[in-house]
């Protein structure tokens, strides 16, 4: 006979006494929680749990619906899984490939390059509303990992096969929905019958798959306007195949056969190859329109630093003259400082920074005048001045660096046509496998661990406690301009998870499992173990990863 355990809920603040080998799902009645929006997933002991999982020692259980962060990666997950099945069962001698994610939705084309006809989509879209329909249970199966490969080959999975036999291990996991198979980094939900909303339409040369928006998941965004960052997404596709790494497990391959060097030594000079055909573009807009000031934007740990010093030597070649201003330095005072809902300083917020001052300033030295550059002590918060003005010359170009520096409502005072915008993100390109992709989040999120780690004095769990307000700030500060950007510039190596993964894995070791962090910190923990650690002094001094693992020649 089974005994009974003790589980506390989060989501209600009490307890139950469950019988042991009770799932997940069964405590949502048993604990009477009220919520708007399925829940997708759990949070037990502080680890990510499918619904599924069953109860056998005292728990403490919180239950995330679409509005969490990883709740939403289990919709993604969930969705991309019908979508297979549903390409399965209409197109079963077709090969379908994720490309990356635009906006709020995933996009995919199929292997031989033809589109969708309206018919086709249209049947497409109603066999998955079939199947959300049909409520097809979704299970994950332990099994030998030669068992596994077994079924890989049935399907025809050879990009999967190529992982699996470069991460060797007894058993694996593998995923069943009905007549389909697959394998996820994470959780699903429990049935196809959890997503609520999605749609599809044709993009470029495939289609997009349109998911709820996380903060209001009742709301799909169709509108999808992404070119710019489609054709950086697509360059590096088509680069990665030329280099023969397009998934993870092919760059394990070229580790474990000793071609690293080489691939380290081509990918840094395609950086600088792409850097020094930004500063042509400049320069000839500098010519051309009297162009003076570059702004640069982009998301946390994007590597905008290294990026706009990189930048300035590739301009300083060319007989320009990059003068530096940060825009922190013009953060109002902290008695100033707008707040958040929560009554906390927002320095994210626009209004954070004084932009009165900053565009008169950029007027000024724009007309040739010597103006003294205010500096912001973040200790005092308060704002003090630079002991030397400054004043451009006629070769000088300035280099803004920051959040907001794409949003029309920073520089209003300075004519477009005299400004050039840079977008940098860290926009993964080597897929896990046909199927799945990297969240560029992910490689963002490993890059400012370590960092923090080794130059801020932050641990792994004080840069987890803050990256979701990051997250946020980045929702609505950043993307929303990321288009406004003349050149979007891929900050990613493809070789650089290979080279975080052995500094990040005993930072992360060191989040307790009492932390609510805890789950994510595991969850990186796995992620990491699907690539092939690389121990090298083979990084150059100016790469942009020596922004992150140290090393560089760049000051910060």
């Amino acid at each position: 006979m089974q005994g009974k355990v003790k589980v506390i809920c989060e989501n209600t603040s009490s307890h139950l006494e469950i019988e042991m080998g009770t799932p997940l799902l069964d405590l949502i009645e048993m604990f009477g929680i009220k919520n708007e929006l399925p829940f997708l997933a759990a949070y037990v002991n502080n680890r990510l749990k499918e619904l599924n999982y069953q109860i056998f020692k005292p728990m403490t259980v919180r239950f995330i619906d679409i509005t969490h962060f990883e709740g939403y990666r289990v919709y993604q997950r969930t969705i991309s899984f019908i979508l297979q099945k549903a390409v399965r069962d209409i197109y079963s001698d077709r090969k379908l490939y994720i490309r990356h994610s635009l906006g709020r939705g995933l996009y995919y084309e199929f292997a031989d390059g033809e589109q969708l006809t309206d018919a086709g989509l249209v049947a497409l879209r109603e066999r998955m509303q079939s199947i959300i329909a049909a409520r097809y249970p979704i299970m994950r199966h332990r099994m030998l990992t030669s068992e596994v490969e077994e079924i890989y080959k049935e399907y025809g999975y050879d990009d999967k096969i190529v992982l699996l036999n470069t991460r060797p291990r007894l058993y694996s996991d593998l995923y069943r929905m009905d007549d389909v198979v697959g394998y996820f980094y994470g959780a699903l939900a429990p049935d196809s019958g959890y997503i609520h909303l999605f749609d599809i339409k044709r993009y470029d040369e495939g289609f997009y798959v349109a998911l709820p928006t996380r903060l209001d998941p009742s709301k799909l965004d169709m509108n999808v306007h992404w070119d710019k960052m489609l054709d950086v997404f697509s360059e590096y596709h088509d680069w990665v195949q030329i280099m023969s790494v397009p998934t993870v497990g092919h760059l394990n391959e070229k580790l474990l056969n000793g071609d690293m060097s080489e691939l380290i030594k081509v990918a840094e000079a395609f950086h600088e190859k792409k850097i020094a055909g930004i500063a042509d573009q400049i320069y000839a807009a500098n010519k051309e329109h009297g162009t003076r000031v570059v702004l640069i934007s982009g998301p946390s740990s994007s590597g905008k630093t290294t990026t706009s010093k990189r930048l300035g030597i590739q301009l300083r070649i060319l007989g320009l003259d990059p003068v530096l201003i940060s825009l922190d330095d013009y953060f109002v005072d902290r008695d100033r400082t707008p707040k958040d809902e929560n009554g906390e300083y927002d320095f994210e917020a626009l209004e954070a920074i004084d932009l009165e001052l900053l565009n008169k300033d950029l007027k000024r030295l724009m007309d040739g005048e010597s103006v003294e550059v205010p500096r912001y002590d973040f200790i005092t918060g308060s704002r003090k001045w630079h002991d030397n003005p400054l004043k451009l010359g006629e070769h000088s170009v300035i280099i803004m660096e920051g959040i907001h520096a794409l949003n029309p409502r920073l520089t209003p005072s300075i004519p477009r046509e005299h400004k050039f915008g840079i977008y940098a993100s860290c926009l993964t390109s080597v897929a896990m496998d046909n199927l799945t992709r990297i969240q560029t989040t992910d490689n963002r999120l490993l890059r400012r661990i370590t960092r923090d780690y080794a130059t801020r004095g932050a641990n792994a769990l004080a840069t987890l406690q803050r990256w979701p307000s990051v997250r946020r700030g980045e929702e609505k500060h950043i993307f929303p301009y990321q288009e406004n950007a003349d050149v979007i510039f891929n900050t990613s190596l493809f070789y650089e998870i290979l080279v975080l993964r052995p500094k990040i894995e005993p930072i992360l070791r060191e989040v307790p499992d009492t932390e609510p962090e805890y789950g994510e910190a595991r969850r990186l923990l796995q992620f990491l173990d699907n690539f092939t650690p690389l121990y090298t002094d083979e990084i150059p001094p100016t790469s942009i990863l020596r922004e992150f693992v140290g090393g560089s020649t760049f000051k910060y």
